[in-house]
Order: structure tokens, then sequence, then C-alpha cells
């Protein structure tokens, strides 16, 4: 900056030459620069304030709009932040193949006490116990008055519960946020499902993890935040509540232990019901037995997990094999007289009975000759059995998406001689799921062609490999009819629907392996509906049944099995969408009428 001299030397010697005082001018300049320095120190001092009075606006700006979130925000417990990885509680849901929720989540909350912020500890455990009657109180005033700092009261509480709580007034019981796995239709398909639990757990949340059932097979998709979608079953709600209801009120009437039932498209595979009695509650899932028999547990899957000697239903696939093979059709006479001698066993037919000397093919699945389907079983070979046993799936535990599967693999005989051949034609020596046995039915009635159980719902399934010809299939659907028919299912007969099926009875064996029991059965009925377009395979099966309305018990499939799977029969095909079909009647039955 030029600064300009008080007393410049021009204007000096020009007012002395007028005579002027010289000092007038250096006092003008010294006011003139006097005013502009003041007037550059109030711009300066005017742009100070300004920015200042910018800055301060801005903060109390934020600091208001802070102030107004927090005042329309829910208010919240302090949370302790800690290392680690966060806890994903979200769990997608679970529907059947309609779209109806199967399994879900609910929002709760859990119940802790931190015992050194509490007031009265004595007055909180025995409202505590008026509040959770399981709970000591003895026990919770040592834990509260003790030197521990946390401990956990419940993981889940009621709306009225926390209420409850939440009015005894002590700070030092406090609540985390929780999400559960609501089950809301309760036992419904309880033995699919499984069942959920808590896997690591925080105060604020806690992992929601499977622990049987498709809960557990689809772990990692249900807990993927990543999928966004629910799993869809292959099960119809609907379908399944109705095979239930009748399931129940079968074995109440039958007198049965237990009962399974299965219901499985014969195309596609798809289970759409499969029922397991007694259920329980996933709800409240109880505890595993940890001694006595597996099977008398609400958690046994007698539907995959029980494997069983299934008897004569077993009789359709040595018949169809032999005329896979060109050794017999359905017409053919076979050596059906008994009892039949194999060394030193003897092969009887049921209350040793002699339906030979002959029997036609059909005829020996009609009146279930033992004897009869044995010579064909020597016809064909043990290896070629077996072969054929194996592509319908009765070597390997079922592939069905269920985390039980794996551990109910078919008992099989080690050596494979001519009695196991003999004997395993007519469905005794191993053992297999009626899982197994319902998925070979609709292999074999289907068309022929493998089909590879599942509980998701498919919209489109190729076929699998071919088991038996078209005609083949078609000729065992026409004997299994005549079974009902004509046979030892005629209690099954639903009409307007086609049944076809085969019984089966089998002793069940002792547990010390010393024999079979005489008086206690699996009884079982495999069938398909409708015969003349197959579209859903049945299997049906009471353990230890007995029909007691005659002079003396009755325990066989025909009399306990097969009138259950009639009224399943009767109940479901109008859910399934099936219209009853009108059977013309015999000619003979028929009457000529004039106008």
């Amino acid at each position: 900056m030029t600064r300009i001299p008080l007393r410049p030397l021009a204007r000096v010697l020009r007012a002395r030459d007028r005579g002027e005082n010289p000092d007038t001018i250096e006092r003008e300049n010294l006011r003139l620069r006097h005013e502009a320095m003041r007037d550059r120190d109030r711009t300066r001092a005017e742009g100070r304030l300004l920015v200042l009075s910018i800055f301060f606006f801005a903060v109390f700006a934020v600091v208001g709009a802070r102030m107004g979130l927090m005042a329309s925000s829910a208010g919240s417990e302090p949370r302790a932040r800690a290392g680690g990885a966060a806890i994903t509680a979200q769990r997608a849901d679970i529907t059947d193949r309609n779209g109806r929720v199967l399994a879900t989540n609910l929002s709760t909350f859990s119940l802790y006490a931190q015992p050194p912020h509490m007031v009265d500890k004595e007055r909180a455990a025995r409202e505590l116990v008026k509040i959770f009657p399981d709970l000591d109180e003895k026990r919770l005033v040592e834990d509260f008055t003790g030197s521990r700092k946390f401990l956990w009261i419940k993981k889940k509480l009621s709306p009225e519960q926390k209420q409850a709580v939440h009015d005894i007034g002590d700070p030092g019981l406090l609540f985390g946020p929780r999400e559960m796995r609501l089950y809301p239709n309760g036992a419904l398909a309880a033995h699919v499902l499984g069942g959920a639990s808590f896997g690591r757990e925080g105060v604020h949340s806690a992992e929601v993890i499977g622990i049987a059932g498709v809960e557990k097979a689809f772990d990692g998709y249900l807990r993927d935040p990543e999928n966004g979608s629910p799993l869809r079953l292959s099960i119809d709600m609907t379908v399944q509540t109705a095979m239930r209801q009748v399931l129940w009120g079968g074995m109440r009437l039958m007198n049965a232990k237990g009962a399974a039932g299965i219901l499985m498209d014969a195309h596609s595979g798809e289970i759409i019901s499969m029922v397991s009695l007694p259920d329980f509650d996933p709800n409240d899932r109880p505890r595993p037995l940890l001694k006595g028999d597996a099977a008398d547990s609400p958690l046994f899957n007698r539907a995959v997990q029980g494997v069983y000697e299934l008897g004569s239903t077993f009789k359709i696939f040595t018949t169809a094999q032999a005329m896979q093979l060109g050794h017999v059709n359905e017409n053919t006479l076979v050596d059906a007289d008994a009892p039949m001698r194999w060394g030193r066993f003897r092969i009887k037919e049921f209350e040793n009975k002699n339906y030979g000397p002959l029997l036609s093919v059909t005829d020996v699945i009609v009146k279930s000759s033992n004897v009869g389907t044995a010579k064909m079983a020597l016809q064909i070979g043990g290896e070629r059995q077996q072969d054929f046993l194996r592509k319908l799936g009765f070597f390997d535990a079922t592939p069905v998406e269920l985390v039980e599967a794996p551990g109910a693999k078919p008992l099989l005989p080690p050596n494979w001689s001519e009695i196991v051949t003999i004997t395993a034609s007519y469905g005794h020596g191993f053992s297999a799921s009626p899982l197994h046995l319902a998925t070979a039915y609709s292999s074999l009635l289907n068309g022929g062609t493998l089909v590879t159980p599942t509980l998701l719902a498919r919209d489109k399934v190729e076929p699998g490999p071919r088991i038996v010809s078209e005609r083949i299939s078609r000729v065992s659907r026409e004997m299994l009819r005549a079974v009902v028919v004509r046979g030892t299912a005629s209690f099954g007969e639903v009409p307007g629907y086609e049944v076809g099926g085969k019984t089966g009875t089998a002793n069940k064996p002792k547990t010390d392996g010393r024999g079979y029991h005489q008086d206690k059965n699996i009884n079982t009925f495999a069938s398909v509906f409708p015969v003349s377009d197959p579209r859903y395979v049945l299997v049906v099966t009471l353990d230890e049944a007995s029909d007691n309305t005659g002079p003396k018990p009755r325990r066989t499939a025909g009399w306990t099995a097969v009138p259950v799977a009639a009224e399943v029969v009767r109940r479901t095909a109008p859910l399934l969408g099936l219209r009853p079909k009108i059977e013309p009647a015999e000619a003979s039955a028929l009457t000529l009428t004039s106008n």
C-alpha cells in the first residue's frame, strides 16, 4: 500500500508562498488517514461478524435437527458395544404350495436381570414367580443376592408377561428384543417342518437356527438375507389337514399305537401330504427320548424313519418284473400249490390256505398268493431281482429334503440267498420305509418312469429313466384295481375315483431278534388313483392296528389300513381337484325300460 506523506513538500512551499500555515496541511492529511483506517477496520470487523453468525447458525441448526429427531423416535436402552460378528436373526418364511404360511417369525422380548442394579431383590423374585410359576423363588433370590452380574430369566415373553414384569418396576429387570420362530398351524406338518431354536444369543438379538426337518435341511437358505423369498414346499395345507384328521381317527378306531400317511404326485414325486402320528407342536418341541424305543417318541417320523417289512405290497414289483422280462403275462397260469417247500423252509399262505394248484398272474395279486409270487421270483433270479429293487430305490436312503432321511436306510440281508429271493418277493426278509414304497409305486404306476421324492414345489419335472414299459405299468394298475374290486382290499373302493392298491400285513420282529410277534403287525395299504389316469399314490401304514368289532381281533391290512386309506381318498380327492368319474355298470346290472 502506498502511503501519502503528511507534509507534502510541494503543498508546503505553496502554502508558504500564499502566507498560509503549513501545519494545517499535516492535520488535514492526518485526519483523512485516520478516517480511511477506521473505514477499513469497520469493513473487516463486519466481515468477521458475518462469518461467525453463519457458523453459529449452522451449529444451532444441526443441534436443533438432532434434538427434533431424538424427540420423534422411540426410546431405547443404552447398548454395550462389543467386537465380533453380528447376529442375524431374520429368517425366511416357509409356505405350502399355495403360498399359505407354515412357519414365520414373531417379534417378542427376552427377560434378563442385572442384580447390581436391582432395588428390592426379594420382592422382584416373589413377583416373578407369580408371573412365571415354573421359576424357583429361592433360586432366584440366591442368584439376585449372589455375585452374579447378569442372568437370563426368560428367553421368550408374551406381551402380557412383558407388561406384568414391567409393572414390577425394578430397574434391574430388563428386556431385550427377540425374533422367535412361529408355527401358526400347530402340529400340522410337524415332522416336515421339524422346528427351530436359538443359536448364538446376545442381549439385543438371537440367532434362530433349524434343529430338525426342512428347517435344518434348508437352514442356510432360510438364514440368508439375500434370498428375500420364502421356502415354498410341495405340501398342500388343506390336504395335510384332512389326512391328519382321518389318520388320527383311524388310529384310534383301529387301536393302533401309530400311523403314517404319504400322498405323492405320481409323476413329479412331489409330496402333497406327509403325516406321522403321534406328532407334536413345533412351537413347544418335546425333548428326545434318552432310553427305550425311538419309535415311541412323537419326534419319530414314521413315514421316513420308520423302516418296516412292508409285506405283500411288494408282490406287484415281482409280477411287474416277471412281465417286463417276458416270463409271464397277466393271464399266464403259475403254480400256486401251497405249502411250498424250499430246503428246510415251508412257504405258506395266510391262514394256511391253498389257492392252487394253478392261478393266473392277475389272481396271484388279487388273492395275494405267497407261493405264486415266490415261483415267479425264482424265475427272475436273485441278481435281477436286486437290480430291479435297486432301480426303484430300495437299496438306498430316500433323497427327500429332510435331515432325518439319510439315517433311514433300508435293512438288507447280508447274503441274498435263494430263500431271500423268495421272501423278498412278497415283502419279507428286508425292511424299507413307507416313503420308499410310495416312491416305488409312483415309478411303477405313472407309466413306468422313475420319480424322485421331494418336499419342494416344482413347476416342471422332466421324466426320469424308464423302469418298465407303459404297457406293463398299465397292466400293473389294472391288477391293483382288481384287488380293490374283488380281492383283499374291497374296503378300499371309493365310488368315482377308481382306486387300485395292494395290502401288506407283516408281523413285527421281536426286539431281541428271536422271531416275530404273532399279535403285533405293521399293516400297509399302497394305492393309486385314478387307475385309468394315474395322478396320485397314497400309502397308509398302521402300527399294531387291530379291528376289535368282531368276535376276535382282525389284524390284517384289509380290515385296518384299507378302510382308513379309503376315507383319506374320499376326503382329499375333491380337495385335489379330481372330479368323480361315473363308471359304467355291468351289462347284467342294466334294466331295459320303455317309454
